[in-house]
């Protein structure tokens, strides 16, 4: 039966050197500024705007739905018609081979 062969840990060749020891530091750290409030006005959503999103939301939905549908139709009647054309042509060869 076939085995796997493990592989085994090659043994350092040459001196090895101990890892360098670092030292924690005790310098205090320097201050942080304070950062400055945003001079960016707040967006504050009413009922009418809230409303707005949701009918854009709703509108983008139905127009992507209805593009893919389209999209799943048109692929489904060009397979449909390459199926009739498919089946037509073999009527029309067989039908000559029976002639001959």
């Amino acid at each position: 039966m076939l085995r796997p062969k493990i592989p085994t840990m090659p043994t350092p060749t040459g001196l090895a050197t101990p890892p360098a020891v670092v030292e924690p530091t005790t310098a205090p750290l320097p201050a942080i500024p304070p950062t400055p409030a945003s001079s960016r006005p707040t967006v504050q959503l009413t009922p009418g705007t809230a409303l707005a999103l949701v009918g854009g939301g709703t509108a983008v939905v139905l127009v992507v739905g209805a593009v893919l549908v389209s999209m799943l139709l048109a692929v489904a009647v060009t397979g449909v018609s390459v199926a009739i054309c498919a089946l037509v042509i073999r009527s029309l060869v067989h039908a000559d081979a029976k002639r001959r």
